[in-house]
């Protein structure tokens, strides 16, 4: 079996970028579920994306489900999918199940402010940045 390879950098092969994520380690996994923020959190936040936390408001932006907002309920972080409250289908026996959904198609509206540490990461980028652009 083939490990994970550290010095992979990208490729234009799908198939590849489909490997690389499939074989990722849990803590790199994490990052990749990241979804874009909205115009006026980019503003307040100072970046352009954020990683997805449960209790997260965010807006669907394509696929069958595009324009609906909700909380995110679940985060998979094998599967790198998320779930969405009252994002259902109806199964054949009547009953309903959650649809999974990839964080790329998804938009950050309003943040969970409960995980303080959370922001100071942020915090601490947006500073570095701003004395970067000093300099």
């Amino acid at each position: 079996m083939k490990t994970f390879s550290k010095k992979w950098k990208a490729s234009k092969n799908p198939s590849k970028k489909r490997k690389y994520e499939a074989k990722a380690p849990l803590h790199l996994k994490r990052k990749l579920l990241s979804a874009n923020l909205s115009k006026e959190l980019r503003k307040k936040q100072g970046r352009r994306n954020i990683e997805l936390k449960k209790d997260d408001k965010v807006k669907i932006m394509r696929g069958k489900y595009k324009g609906k907002t909700g909380k995110v309920i679940e985060i998979k972080t094998k599967l790198l999918k998320v779930y969405i409250e009252n994002i259902q289908v109806k199964k054949l026996d009547g009953s309903k199940a959650n649809v999974p959904i990839k964080p790329s198609n998804l938009q950050i509206i309003e943040l969970n402010t409960d995980d303080k540490r959370r922001f100071k990461r942020s915090e601490t980028k947006t500073e570095e940045k701003t004395k970067e652009n000093k300099k």
